[in-house]
């Protein structure tokens, strides 16, 4: 049981300083498998861009999150005592740090922390309290197995690896009533942070047509952030069609808004898609460039051309039309009648 009292005079920390959605999502069995050992509900120290505030302020085994901006410059040491700041207000007992930074060691050692445990890369393994550090060949596992082999260190335990998070829908919808309409609701997943990953606007206006046509949908969400609001526009532009709902404008809270009132979620490799999946909704995973072998932990059911090498990179958005309309209608048809993997 987590508790958010602290009746072992422990009181935890968690740093993870990388900027992406997605990312922060794949960490989050970690972070409650950390709350979890030591029975109490954990601060967290995250970027800003991350919007954690707004996603996982429903989740009890989360007690307080902090921003910083963990900058390099002439702002490092800015951000350093920023840290420091908060360390010494908060009396932490143990800070584990989730990623190779080494900002955030250096400062929890300034601020006389008892046990400053991480991956122990680089410089930060001199701030360290601990010798249970990845060895060389560790640096070969993504993020999150890294994560993983860090508390197997540890001796914590993780009784689920799949990313999951609660929110009260009441809440959101509330904020955002220009999003919650009748009838039925699906999302479509059109940025991504690198654009090579990207399935093209007007493959997303034919698959659009198609599930149409099969009455799967009254109206579709077209998530994306405000800087490529232009593929929104771009999509209902070329389509003509009154169904799309543009919700390249809203904040996290709109998307989870608009991501919870759907059936299904398809897009791109994003941090939508692992939000979406995260939430408990049907996510469809549009994957052509890059590797599926790295979200192995998630629910999100891919949907990958017919001649689809895992573990490959290609950075060319040109090769994302090898997926095509035709293949990711039949396989979303054929998943969702047979509900599979869900």
């Amino acid at each position: 049981m987590i508790s958010k009292l602290n009746l072992m005079n422990n009181k935890i920390c968690i740093v993870y300083t990388h900027h992406k959605l997605g990312d922060l999502i794949w960490q989050l069995p970690y972070i409650k498998a950390i709350s979890e050992h030591h029975k109490i509900a954990v601060d967290l120290i995250l970027r800003e861009k991350t919007q954690a505030k707004n996603i996982l302020k429903d989740l009890n085994h989360i007690n307080t999150i902090n921003y910083n901006n963990f900058r390099k410059g002439i702002y490092y040491w800015v951000d350093v005592w920023k840290l420091i700041k908060i360390f010494k207000q908060n009396n932490y007992s143990h800070v584990y740090i989730l990623d190779k930074v080494n900002k955030p060691a250096l400062a929890a050692k300034l601020s006389g922390i008892k046990n400053i445990i991480g991956p122990g890369i680089g410089n930060q393994k001199k701030y360290l309290t601990t010798s249970l550090i990845l060895n060389d060949d560790d640096w070969k596992l993504n993020y999150t197995e890294q994560t993983q082999k860090l508390l197997e260190l540890h001796n914590i335990n993780i009784n689920n690896l799949y990313p999951q998070i609660e929110v009260n829908i009441k809440r959101f919808n509330e904020n955002n009533l220009d999003l919650v309409i009748d009838g039925n609701k699906i999302a479509f997943g059109v940025d991504s942070f690198e654009d090579y990953k990207m399935w093209y606007e007007e493959d997303f206006v034919k698959l659009a047509d198609r599930l149409y046509d099969r009455k799967l949908f009254d109206y579709v969400y077209l998530i994306c952030g405000p800087d490529k609001s232009y593929i929104a526009k771009k999509i209902i532009e070329t389509s003509k069609k009154k169904y799309f709902i543009d919700c390249s404008k809203k904040d996290l809270s709109g998307v989870i808004t608009a991501i919870k009132n759907s059936n299904f979620f398809v897009g791109n490799n994003s941090g939508p898609l692992n939000l979406a999946s995260a939430l408990g909704i049907k996510s469809f995973g549009l994957i052509a460039n890059d590797a599926i072998s790295e979200l192995k932990y998630s629910k999100i059911q891919f949907i990958t051309p017919e001649e689809y090498k895992d573990n490959t990179w290609i950075r060319d958005r040109k090769n994302m039309k090898t997926l095509t309309v035709e293949k990711v209608f039949n396989t979303l048809i054929q998943k969702l009648d047979n509900n599979e993997g869900f």
